[in-house]
């Protein structure tokens, strides 16, 4: 039986920046910080390309937030799971306050590979998700 050599990516998105981390696959595998970049459609295709051809497989994840689900249907694109997460579901250690883009990069990463991460429902971009029920009458 072969091993999921999947590779994960949590990414800390904000306006401005997206702080990006990596967790090689296996339980011993490496998460590390791979940097920020600027939080353009652009950017984020660069990235997401060299990530796939150095490792193959990617999964990526984010919290949800102000940023929307437009980076979700861009790697979605691309050929690559993505996740978004629900921020108020993501474990965090007591007395870990220090919250720094850097450290939340690395723990989605290392909490999706061990699939401990709660994903939240996106709506599809013909808003058929979001439209009224039938039933209901105005």
């Amino acid at each position: 039986m072969g091993e999921d050599r999947t590779v994960c990516v949590g990414l800390d998105t904000h306006k401005a920046k997206i702080a990006v981390a990596v967790a090689e696959p296996g339980r011993e595998g490496e998460v590390r910080f791979h940097g920020e970049i600027a939080n353009q459609p652009e950017a984020v295709r660069r990235l997401i390309e060299r990530l796939a051809d150095k490792h193959g497989r990617l999964k990526v994840c984010y919290e949800a937030g102000p940023c929307g689900y437009g980076l979700q249907r861009q790697v979605t694109a691309l050929g690559h799971d993505c996740t978004v997460v629900a921020p108020s579901l993501v474990p965090r250690r007591p007395g870990d306050r220090v919250k720094t883009n850097r450290r939340d990069a690395v723990a989605l990463a290392r909490l999706h590979r061990a699939g401990e991460l709660t994903p939240v429902t996106t709506l599809h971009r013909s808003g058929l998700s979001c439209q009224r029920p039938s039933h209901v009458h105005a």
